[in-house]
């Protein structure tokens, strides 16, 4: 090798002007129009002379599908040298502008809005007159490149008043300005931000590492979190620790949203996350359960799925396709652990743990009969099908169910190894070994199948790869329950709802009559939900369908409720009054089995390895 010529290369280059296209996209965003919810985007891009493509970030990390949001960019304007630049959009690719850039032109200025949605049937509300949620992916265009090649200068203009937090480090204040420092275009996207007139931040960690709670609401006092419940988000922390042993960040800060108007949310960042839950979540506490798993899971994509990510999910920048092969590692088992650290931080007790996880056994063991005919990966193909727009018969068609039955193959496998390991080892060994590698290093670390069955094989010796395979690729009708049975329990029904079920009825507008009639009732007696293979079902009902009376009565829950109760007494078969589109009719269900809800029952002289599970790890 000739060394000296590579030397004078290598000083010539760190002696050399720094060129255009290597300087910081200045990238500014005005949010300050909260009457007509408008993100006023100015952009200037270092560029050379020539051909030009700019991308709109199309694919995104968390939605594991193309949704980039390009509908709502308006007024685009390109400007070279103080004049007009023409640009035209590739017609095979909509999220590619094409242009020429003049000679002597060093940088391109853009100017454009970005229409946030107005009503839902638009898509998700992310500006209020109390607050917004920014995702820089929404307002950038990038030139053609590797995302971690580009550097970006950030910086917003909040109205009066307002505070932000995102995981972005501030440089400096201007007024109502606030200017970050530079971080490279994959950064800044993964690191959204939320702003708002009404804003607590709660510390949960104040160590070298700190761990922040950003709270955003319609109303001041719905800010007032007690003491109680700010322990239990600590504890959070400490026991993802206590699993992880690692941190992969240099801070963490939670953004949550407490609204009616600001749509809900739960998306994964490395450093962050954005979450939305109702107004109430700290004023009436006792009623929010159900959507207390939703910071865990979150918190639990910083190691599952930011730092350790699928290796088809690392890709060179937001316009290549990601795959979504390993989403039930992933999403499953991160759904899977936020349930657990759930119970062990306090945020859920564990009987409600056992209540939530009643409601996915008696769902993947009854609801899902489209098991015989798509195997499980595939469902690993819906966000790119569908952006999650309801489906006519969702337990037919499936849907994203490597969430749920994915975290019933998870407790197989964590209840398999207890079993092997004669209690010795357990799922928790897994995380510590496969995710808390490296304690503090941050970027990226690619994993594949044959990686994930390697660690396992390392905690307790098995066919891991046939095991999954299993799971994973074959059809049939049942669900895989026995991790279940494993771990102590079995699926029963009471006659009137759990604590969980109640919650998640508040929490979703809803009342779930699934597991007797089989129907799912929303507002004004909607039909939210027909279960395949039901006695609704098999009445004709189904989605599109209102109910508007119960045994000659205007429908209401408890009317329908207490007709179930009456026809188990013995009574009428129970007749419905419905109505679609313009037309009424009315049918009877004769089912006689009354009102029927999960929960979990003890298997008796078996382990109970479920509440091992759940049992709290950390010290307070």
């Amino acid at each position: 090798m000739n060394r000296i010529p590579l030397l004078a290369a290598l000083l010539l280059s760190l002696s050399a002007p720094l060129h255009a296209a290597e300087a910081p996209i200045q990238l500014h965003v005005d949010v300050s129009d909260t009457p007509h919810r408008l993100f006023r985007v100015q952009e200037t891009i270092p560029v050379q002379p020539g051909p030009l493509s700019l991308l709109y970030p199309e694919w995104l990390p968390g939605n594991h599908a193309p949704r980039g949001p390009i509908e709502a960019i308006a007024g685009l304007a390109i400007e070279a040298g103080g004049k007009a630049l023409a640009w035209t959009r590739d017609p095979l690719d909509m999220y590619r502008f094409r242009l020429s850039v003049p000679e002597g032109i060093s940088e391109l200025k853009l100017r454009f809005d970005y229409a946030t949605p107005m009503v839902r049937e638009q898509g998700r509300i992310v500006a209020t007159p109390e607050m917004i949620g920014l995702q820089w992916n929404a307002v950038v265009l990038y030139p053609e490149a590797a995302a971690k090649s580009l550097t970006v200068e950030p910086s917003i203009t909040l109205p009066e008043g307002w505070q932000q937090a995102s995981a972005l480090r501030p440089s400096g204040q201007d007024g109502r300005t606030i200017r970050f420092a530079p971080v490279d275009l994959d950064t800044l996207i993964d690191s959204p931000l939320f702003a708002g007139r009404n804003f607590r931040q709660f510390v949960l960690d104040d160590g070298a590492q700190p761990v922040r709670l950003n709270v955003f609401a319609d109303a001041a006092y719905q800010l007032d979190a007690k003491p109680g419940q700010l322990a239990a988000h600590a504890q959070l922390v400490r026991e993802a620790d206590r699993l992880f042993r690692s941190r992969h960040y240099e801070r963490y800060d939670f953004l949550l949203a407490l609204s009616d108007a600001f749509s809900g949310i739960g998306l994964e960042h490395h450093r962050s996350s954005e979450n939305a839950l109702g107004p109430n979540y700290f004023s009436e506490w006792d009623k929010s359960g159900a959507g207390r798993s939703l910071l865990p899971h979150e918190y639990v994509h910083s190691w599952n799925g930011k730092f350790r990510r699928p290796a088809d999910q690392l890709v060179g920048n937001h316009n290549t396709p990601l795959q979504n092969s390993l989403l039930w590692v992933y999403e499953g088992q991160t759904t899977y652990w936020g349930n657990v650290l759930a119970a062990r931080s306090g945020l859920w007790t564990a009987e409600f743990a056992r209540e939530a996880l009643a409601q996915i056994v008696a769902t993947q063991a009854l609801a899902r009969p489209g098991r015989v005919w798509r195997p499980l990966i595939d469902t690993t193909q819906q966000p790119i099908l569908t952006p999650r727009r309801p489906l006519s018969w969702l337990g037919w068609q499936r849907s994203e169910d490597y969430y749920t039955e994915g975290a019933l193959i998870w407790l197989d496998i964590d209840t398999r190894i207890r079993e092997l390991s004669r209690e010795r080892h357990s799922l928790d060994d897994f995380a510590a070994a496969f995710f808390g590698i490296d304690d503090g290093r941050v970027d990226a670390q690619a994993y594949r199948f044959e990686d994930v069955v390697a660690s396992l094989n390392a905690v307790a010796p098995y066919d891991w790869a046939g095991f999954l395979k299993e799971k994973l690729e074959t059809t049939g009708e049942h669900a895989p329950l026995d991790g279940l049975a494993r771990s102590g329990w079995k699926l029963a029904f009471v006659p009137e709802p759990t604590a969980f079920v109640k919650s998640n009825e508040e929490r979703n507008k809803y009342k779930d009559f699934s597991w007797s009639l089989g129907l799912v009732v929303g507002k004004e007696g909607a039909l939210e939900d027909v279960l395949w293979g039901s006695p609704a079902f098999a009445a004709g009902l189904s989605k599109g369908d209102s109910l508007v009376a119960v045994n000659g009565r205007g429908y209401s829950a408890d009317f329908l409720k207490q007709a179930i109760v009456d026809a188990q007494k013995g009574g009428e078969p129970i007749e419905l009054l419905l109505k679609n589109l313009d037309r009424w009719r009315s049918v009877k269900i004769d089912y006689r089995e009354g009102p029927r809800y999960p929960k979990l029952e003890r298997l008796p002289g078996t382990p109970d390895r479920l509440s091992a599970i759940l049992k709290p790890r950390a010290g307070k």
